[in-house]
């Protein structure tokens, strides 16, 4: 076991996977000789070549066109985009395209690309550069969306993404990426998709949220064990697609729930997630399932983004309403 942070684990993951197959190519923006913009990719081309690991020219649908093309040769494209706010440069390739190729080849051809990207505000980042727009992606059937939390988990879930047959959009919120080291096995494992993870035990409330919010909601979780309520605290960890068996089963024990993403409240995960609560186990809820959401407006330029941002505190406030019903 190693301490890693979470750009260390998916550097490793990297490493391993491209040790382990060679069929595994990692391209994108500045990812070879500078190492990608966060060093996600650093000393990767210098260890396994530029056949292997290389840099693209400054096109997103150029990136996306190539990842398909590789796939339909027998390749597991690894491409980046590099920053998320960038993917409507490239969503025909997604949409259009790779989530289609099994059911338009009527299961004779698959499309294993796993495209990292990162995402998510709190860093102080240009316009453009930390929208989440997961929801884009979570609604076109045929690909999966992964939200890694913890370096544990970003090194287990890339490691299985790449491995997967079918395309998986893989997001790394850039304020996890540096901010706090676990200890991370240094041989290869995998994290199944599509199962999320108990962080948290609590019998009060379930409190169910994806990337950067699980450590605001673990935080409102302890001030509220504090004032004597016991918190569930689950991370999605993959949101397409939703491990609906452990979302019923912590409402079904607590029969109170809040639903905590970044991104702006319209058209969201957390909508999902509260549609199928209400759909498989309302009668189980004692209060309404509320939302912690951003506020339904561009995302603001840094001055204001800490303002706009949900946090721990907005955790709580609407913990306590439910709570309180």
């Amino acid at each position: 076991m190693a301490q890693m942070t979470m750009i260390q684990a998916i550097t490793d993951a990297l490493r391993c996977e491209l040790k382990d197959d060679e069929n595994v190519l990692v391209f994108g923006e500045d990812v070879g000789v500078n190492g990608g913009v966060f060093r996600a990719t650093e000393g990767l081309q210098k260890e396994f070549g530029e056949g292997r690991v290389f840099d693209t020219p400054l096109a997103e649908s150029g990136i996306g066109g190539l990842a398909i093309g590789l796939a339909l040769e027998g390749f597991r494209p690894v491409p980046e985009i590099q920053f998320f706010g960038f993917v409507y440069e490239v969503m025909d390739s997604i949409s259009g395209q790779l989530a289609r190729l099994r059911y338009r080849s009527g299961g004779n051809l698959s499309a294993p690309v796993t495209i990292r990207s990162p995402f998510g505000g709190g860093v102080h980042t240009p316009e453009m550069h930390s929208d989440s727009l997961e929801g884009l992606i979570a609604q076109q059937p045929g690909i999966k969306v992964v939200v890694p939390s913890t370096p544990y988990d970003a090194k287990g879930l890339l490691i299985a993404s790449i491995r997967d047959n079918d395309p998986v959009v893989f997001l790394e919120h850039l304020k996890l990426y540096r901010s706090f080291r676990e200890e991370v096995p240094e041989e290869s494992y995998t994290i199944e998709l599509g199962k999320a993870d108990v962080k948290r035990e609590g019998t009060d409330l379930s409190i169910i949220t994806y990337g950067a919010m699980v450590h605001e909601s673990l935080k409102a979780a302890e001030e509220l064990e504090k004032e004597g309520h016991s918190v569930e605290v689950i991370d999605l960890r993959t949101i397409q697609p939703l491990d609906i068996e452990t979302i019923v089963a912590s409402v079904e024990k607590t029969n109170r729930a809040i639903v905590v993403q970044e991104a702006q409240k319209q058209a969201g995960v957390a909508a999902q997630v509260i549609a199928e609560i209400n759909e498989r186990a309302i009668l189980s809820l004692e209060a309404p399932v509320l939302r912690v959401a951003a506020p339904d407006t561009i995302y603001p330029f840094p001055q204001a983004e800490s303002v706009w941002l949900p946090n721990y505190k907005d955790v709580l406030a609407t913990a306590k309403k439910v709570l309180e019903f």
